[in-house]
């Protein structure tokens, strides 16, 4: 008869209402075999009934064996629910080169163990001089990252790098590499930003095959790429160059096929933008459409460059006004940012808002046409400039204006953010730090494509 006890304080606690059952139970069966047994030994049949007896026995026996060891489990303590402690501790992303021989790898483990880190996922990348394993750890919170890569630097790991990572980092790599791939594919604008969250914490730039100013372009780079060590170039698809650069860790033959990989699915999809949009109306009654807009409405942005003043295109180009136009097709560009339009009811285009990846930094840019200036326009565009901005994960925007622009000083100023003012020599450079500060207004996408739009950030 299996039991279970209870214990205090570390102790059995016995019963005494229990032994006395026991014992009158033990009392009441001597006495049933004792009947039992004179009944049998003064009948004609007593041989046989006590056969008969032995075999029920040994057949109760038999199957009570069976059924208890099928069914056999103790009950829980009443006080035990089942629930157990989630796994706790600090995440990490860490990489180290071991040698390559039979070995390596197992002793760089044992050492993690050691200092109880947990190894939720491992890649290695075999490379000519051994082997990079790039590990997920899970360490005790109070374990420093300088104790792990002291652990690992023992048990024959080089060159070791560890980062604080974090819950992003525990969905695999090929599920994270084709939802990358399928934002690509929407937007062409997300390649730089995937690339960011591809590779980790780098810096990107696209150089256009011809400058807008002028001048000789960068060096022009073969179909297959070139890694670098720290620096990858990449072919863009409209003939530029993509430059990728993490000064602290080489990248491996992996890395690098991974990001040419998304270039390439960039290039054979063509210019493509979400065609979502926003219709608002203007305080005095007049409605206007908020859209992206890529290089193929650079017909429509000459046109109204045609319409706007002298002043008001100094006041965005800082330069001669002759020279605005040869800027719209970098400034269209998805490969160097993103691009809102705001058009009338007829389908004119009178505001222009760029967001532009400007290496580690973002500069965010108004033009809105003479005839509709002071109606609010540049404050919607800004706002959803920075609210994208913010979703991409930039700290930070900055606007560069001249110091007698008092429209765009306003609406920095409208969007509540902590500001920095800098002017030298008539130019106005504000940044806004976009940490710790509420979303502005959204930016017009597709409520179906918007999880994709959810990155971490690309400039650091």
């Amino acid at each position: 008869m299996s039991d279970v006890t209870r214990a205090k304080h570390g102790r059995p606690v016995h019963h005494w209402r229990r032994d006395a059952v026991e014992l009158a139970a033990l009392f009441t069966a001597v006495a049933v075999a004792d009947g039992v047994a004179n009944l049998i030994g003064h009948g004609p049949d007593g041989p046989a009934l006590l056969v008969i007896s032995a075999l029920a026995l040994v057949a109760t026996a038999a199957f009570h064996t069976w059924w208890a060891r099928r069914h056999g489990h103790a009950p829980p303590p009443a006080d035990d629910t089942g629930a157990r402690p989630a796994g706790t501790g600090t995440l990490w992303r860490m990489r180290t080169t071991v040698r390559d021989e039979p070995g390596s790898l197992a002793s760089l483990c044992a050492a993690l163990a050691g200092r109880h880190v947990d190894i939720l996922s491992l890649q290695t990348h075999p490379l000519a001089e051994g082997t990079v394993d790039e590990f997920l750890l899970r360490a005790p919170a109070e374990l420093e990252a300088s104790a792990i890569t002291r652990a690992v630097s023992l048990a024959g790991g080089d060159g070791t790098w560890i980062e604080r990572a974090d819950a992003h980092d525990l969905v695999d790599v090929p599920t994270r590499v084709l939802g990358l791939a399928a934002r690509t594919a929407v937007d062409a604008a997300e390649l730089p930003l995937a690339l960011r969250q591809l590779l980790g914490r780098c810096t990107i730039r696209s150089l256009p095959a011809r400058p807008a100013g002028g001048g000789p372009g960068p060096q022009p780079v073969p179909s297959d790429g070139v890694l670098e060590d720290t620096v990858m170039r990449l072919r863009a698809p409209e003939g530029g160059v993509i430059t990728v650069e993490r000064p602290y860790l080489p990248f491996t033959p992996t890395e690098f096929a991974r990001a040419r990989a998304l270039v390439e699915l960039d290039a054979r999809l063509g210019p493509r933008i979400p065609r979502g949009q926003d219709v608002l109306t203007l305080p005095e009654g007049n409605a206007i459409t908020v859209r992206r807009a890529d290089t193929g409405d650079l017909a429509a942005a000459r046109r109204m460059h045609e319409r706007c003043s002298a002043r008001t295109l100094s006041m965005r180009y800082h330069g001669p006004v002759g020279d605005a136009d040869r800027y719209l097709n970098h400034l269209l560009s998805p490969r160097f940012g993103r691009t809102l339009a705001a058009q009338s009811a007829s389908g004119r285009i009178i505001g222009l808002g760029h967001l532009l990846w400007d290496g580690d930094e973002t500069e965010v840019a108004l033009l809105v046409e003479d005839e509709w200036q002071h109606r609010g326009i540049g404050g919607e565009l800004l706002g959803r400039l920075v609210a994208m901005a913010a979703e991409a994960g930039c700290a930070s925007v900055y606007a560069v204006t001249r110091a007698s622009n008092t429209g765009m000083v306003a609406a920095m100023r409208g969007l509540g953010l902590p500001l920095d003012y800098q002017i030298e020599e008539g130019t106005l450079v504000i940044t806004a730090r976009l940490d710790a500060a509420p979303a502005p207004a959204r930016a017009p996408y597709d409520a179906r494509q918007e999880a994709h739009h959810r990155a971490a950030g690309l400039w650091d």
